[in-house]
């Protein structure tokens, strides 16, 4: 196709990235009457796409376009006088567009919040009305005036008021307010209004800083305005937060900004709270469970600077900011900072690219960090620095396994357990039992044939909800009512196994009268619940805490004296090749639960494999002396950190395309230079069927990153062309933290 080259007087040709599944931008033209020297990439436009509008960000100015001119339509307006992203960001959207090999127009729109997406204007602007000079003559003189409308002027005065203030002041009416416009007597005028919460009135000096934490402050402060990746490796309860509050105090004080990122809502509520009240500054606080309206005004208190420190989920790693001096990933190891579907992108990987381009720190704090961070670390790429004892007089948590094959159980309570608790609530203290798994069981068992009762849509289990009185699928969402005897041989059925509603009623039983607060996503569903029940467990008001990993994850929990983890042996036994590295993690973090402030703690691990290697290395070494064996079973396995992977995930509604088509991918990238990596497969997925469609997934492997990233991008274009691509949605997932 001949290319058309910009001629003088029609500009350059707008190259606009769109919220589209497509793998490319858009070619423009400029808006009629546009002037050609307003333009630059990161403007948002509005133009046209088939029979409808979509708003898109320009990010290419080009001489020439590969449309003829008959096909090359115009755009319709641009939407901004200045970029709605700073260079960094706009850079880094476009880099992890090409690094994930996603299509860019979605990459773009997942850094803006919905209502720019929309075309909502870049500034929030505010009408407002004033007297004209005639008009304050006429309030001063003997102009004729009615009661109301010298009632309006009077209100105004020599000032101007919002249209809220003018509602507020009970003087006016839009009628009022048209006759006076109408006389040349008012006038109305915009203002740009920033997005900023009031600072708190006081804050606190904070505890004094340990050794340790002073080395950490001072290592972390010295690279300032520097690019320098920090592994923050603290056990739990040794004051991580304590050191980002020290060194945001610091760039606070240089006059930059700070960005800190964690990895779910629940832990929104007590970041925030300890960072107002320490520091005279607003916050902008950016998560999912906000309003559209509530994010774009966030967003935009970070991105003009007048939030000095902005505290977000996954998604804020995207935030504009004019000067940031540090950039905090705190629990970097979670896997909630990989975004699992559509744009699969890792925003701890981000936070590293970005903190790199903008020349500054960024600091990756854990007590259990993940494999690649530690390794990353040790080649010298990090710089580690460790709180290895906890802060104040709190000491490390006496650890035990219970051995469930011996001890007597109560609906998965061990006896031993039920005595503990007992022992430490008549002591004034909380307890803490910890099961990943919602719902009242697991599984509705028929004794007499054996049936299971299954989801029609997944190969799983329906989960039983009995407060509900339903069978739910934890994977696509379905819900049956609970039969009251097997569709099989009419035997009464039964549920088997437990989760943590299930826990809870056996709490009502062995505790009665003692308050119970149960944290999972069963409980926690509305905007404020999680603020509620956390509130319930540091006022004292709870005694016993049951919760999945929504509990655990950095909270602190000062009256927590024992931790029971209820079923251990959950991630013993994984396919994937992480499991061991999750399962470690998270008794772990739920173990720092237990005595963290002046009271001893204690930890019990109910297990039918007490004599299993994860468990006996980590009461033994630690997660240190776990991580380190896990890395050399990693390496001799040549799994990641000591190689890199890609996964090409299809799903179809029909069992054989999938398989179709991964077979056919792979053929296709039969003639393309391999440089060292291997395709392994395609297999079905672990869960082969799930929400009613057929999985499947092909394997890529690389010793490094290089050969692997060339390959994807000579590769995947030709899936397009695939005929088996119209039957089945694909999808690549680079660096995937699940290949199983």
């Amino acid at each position: 196709m001949n290319k058309v080259t910009s001629t003088a007087g029609s500009g350059p040709f707008l190259r606009v990235a769109l919220d589209t599944p497509l793998r490319r931008t858009f070619d423009y033209r400029p808006p009629a009457g546009c002037d050609p020297r307003t333009l630059r990439p990161g403007l948002r436009v509005a133009v046209p796409f088939g029979p409808r509008s979509l708003v898109g960000v320009i990010v290419e100015l080009a001489g020439e376009s590969a449309l003829p001119p008959g096909k090359l339509r115009a755009a319709l307006a641009v939407l901004d006088s200045e970029p709605v992203l700073d260079p960094v960001t706009f850079d880094l959207a476009r880099w992890a567009a090409d690094y994930y090999h996603h299509p860019v127009g979605e990459a773009y729109a997942a850094a803006l919040p919905a209502m720019l997406r929309a075309g909502r204007p870049l500034n929030a602007r505010e009408t407002r009305w004033r007297a004209t000079p005639e008009g304050r003559g006429a309030a001063t003189g003997a102009a004729r005036l009615g009661p109301r409308q010298r009632a309006l002027l009077d209100a105004v005065g020599e000032g101007s008021l919002g249209d809220e203030e003018l509602d507020a002041s009970g003087c006016t009416t839009r009628e009022v307010l048209r006759a006076l416009v109408k006389r040349g007597w008012l006038e109305s005028f915009d203002v740009e209004v920033p997005a900023v919460e009031p600072p708190p009135p006081t804050v606190a000096e904070g505890p004094s800083p340990t050794a340790a934490q002073q080395a950490a402050v001072e290592a972390i402060v010295g690279a300032l305005g520097t690019f320098a990746p920090f592994l923050l490796h603290g056990v739990t309860g040794s004051g991580k937060t304590e050191v980002y509050l020290r060194v945001i105090r610091e760039a606070l004080e240089r006059g930059q900004q700070a960005l800190v990122l964690v990895p779910e809502i629940a832990l929104t509520p007590q970041a925030v709270a300890r960072f107002r009240a320490r520091f005279s500054v607003p916050l902008a606080v950016l998560h999912s469970g906000l309003t559209a309206g509530e994010r774009l005004a966030m967003w935009r208190a970070a991105r003009d600077g007048s939030a000095p420190v902005v505290i977000g989920t996954r998604s804020a790693i995207y935030v504009p900011l004019p000067d940031p001096g540090v950039i905090v990933v705190d629990e970097e190891h979670d896997a909630s900072y990989k975004q699992q579907e559509g744009f699969r992108y890792s925003a701890r990987d981000l936070a590293v690219i970005r903190a790199q381009r903008h020349g500054i720190p960024v600091v990756l704090g854990s007590a259990t960090p993940s494999l690649e961070t530690l390794q990353n670390a040790i080649a010298g790429r990090y710089r580690r620095v460790d709180l290895p004892e906890r802060a104040g007089a709190a000491g490390k948590p006496r650890v035990a396994v219970v051995d469930l094959r011996v001890q007597p159980q109560t609906n998965g309570i061990a006896t031993s357990v039920a005595i503990a608790m007992q022992r430490h609530l008549e002591a004034g203290a909380q307890v803490l039992l910890y099961l990943n798994r919602r719902g009242f069981a697991p599984t509705l068992f028929c004794p007499g044939c054996g049936w299971t009762a299954p989801c029609e849509q997944c190969d799983a289990r329906l989960t039983v909800h009995r407060r509900r009185h339903v069978l739910a699928c934890h994977h696509c969402g379905a819900e049956a009512p609970v039969p009251y005897a097997c569709p099989v041989c009419a035997t009464e059925v039964r549920p088997v196994g437990q989760g943590t509603e299930r826990i809870e009623d056996s709490l009502d039983e062995l505790f009665p009268g003692v308050p119970i607060v149960r944290v999972d996503r069963d409980t926690i569903r509305k905007r404020g619940e999680i603020e509620a029940a956390l509130e319930r467990v540091h006022s004292g008001e709870a005694r016993i805490l049951v919760g999945t990993q929504m509990l655990t994850k950095g909270h602190d929990f000062p009256d927590v004296t024992l931790v029971a983890v209820l079923n251990a042996d959950q991630g013993l036994f994984g396919t994937d090749f992480r499991a061991a590295e999750r399962l470690a993690q998270s008794i772990v973090q739920v173990a720092g639960r237990a005595g963290r402030a002046a009271r001893p703690g204690e930890v019990l691990i109910q297990s039918a494999c007490p004599d299993h290697p994860l468990l006996t290395s980590l009461l033994e070494t630690g997660y240190d002396g776990f991580a380190q064996a896990a890395l050399v079973e990693r390496e001799q396995a040549h799994w990641p950190p000591y190689t890199r992977l890609a996964v090409l995930r299809a799903d179809a509604a029909q069992a054989e395309l999938p398989m179709r088509f991964l077979s056919a991918a792979r053929d296709a990238a039969r003639d393309l230079p391999r440089d060292g990596v291997r395709l392994l497969g395609p297999a079905p997925a672990a869960m082969e069927r799930r929400a009613g469609r057929w999985r499947a997934q092909l394997l890529l492997e690389s010793a490094s990153r290089g050969p692997l990233q060339r390959l994807l991008a000579e590769w995947l274009p030709r899936l397009d062309d695939l005929p088996e691509t119209r039957r089945v949605r694909w999808s690549i997932d680079v660096d995937p933290l699940e290949v199983a």
